[in-house]
């Protein structure tokens, strides 16, 4: 997995405008479309359809849907979360996690590549505020080699 890689790719997004359930560099995006933006980018397509959500994640159920896609595609952090990881967050205490984003600048300096409603994809300082609403972490899997072999 190339960490600078990903972490590229999730700032080509910043400015991107916030829109619900949309996933489409430049032109709309919501927390999840940011990740699945970046997958599309690594990987070539998307790594399962995407499923029927509502801005509030869930929150009134506390179905964990986020959570339970992030472990079927993504690989469990144990450890402190690095730059390039996918960092999910609860926004209440009990509630599911319902916001999304990845790690960037360095481990002395962490930055969060986010889209926030109702406004954009960002890099912001990743500060006690969302740490302490941090709910899991995950890597992506490893990224295909390109084929070097001679012909």
């Amino acid at each position: 997995m190339s960490r600078p890689l990903i972490i590229a790719e999730a700032r080509r997004w910043i400015g991107t405008p916030y829109h619900h359930r949309a996933s489409l560099r430049g032109v709309g995006t919501d927390c999840l479309g940011l990740i699945r933006g970046v997958w599309r980018a690594l990987y070539d397509g998307e790594p399962e359809p995407l499923p029927d959500y509502t801005q509030d994640w869930a929150e009134a159920t506390g179905a964990e849907t986020l959570l339970e896609a992030s472990t079927r595609h993504l690989l469990p952090v144990t450890g402190a979360p690095e730059p390039g990881d996918v960092i999910l967050f609860r926004m209440r205490r009990n509630g599911p996690a319902r916001h999304v984003g990845i790690m960037g600048g360095t481990m002395d300096a962490p930055t969060l590549i986010h889209a926030l409603s109702p406004y954009h994809v960002t890099e912001s300082a990743y500060a006690p505020s969302w740490r302490k609403r941090a709910a899991a972490a995950f890597a992506f899997p490893p990224v295909p080699e390109a084929d070097n072999a001679d012909d």
